[in-house]
């Protein structure tokens, strides 16, 4: 995988602060790297890890509410 040309770009929630992980899409993989030292070294994951990894940390971020029907312990 040549990284050497990949566009990289970091998340619109990072804003202008450098702590932060930038990403490259190439075909099937993505590519993490850390933008405080790009030289560091890449992560690469398959792209369908990639998805389901934002797919937890989304559901984790928004987790469903619900509303308990019952509350076993007010009865006695």
């Amino acid at each position: 995988m040549d990284l050497e040309k990949a566009r990289w770009r970091k998340s619109s929630y990072s804003g202008t602060e450098s702590a932060c992980v930038e990403v490259a899409c190439t075909p099937g993989i993505v590519a993490i790297r850390d933008t405080k030292n790009r030289t560091a070294g890449t992560l690469t994951i398959p792209e369908p890890t990639w998805h389901d990894l934002t797919s937890h940390f989304r559901r984790a971020a928004h987790p469903i509410m619900s509303t308990p029907t019952s509350n076993p312990e007010a009865s006695s």
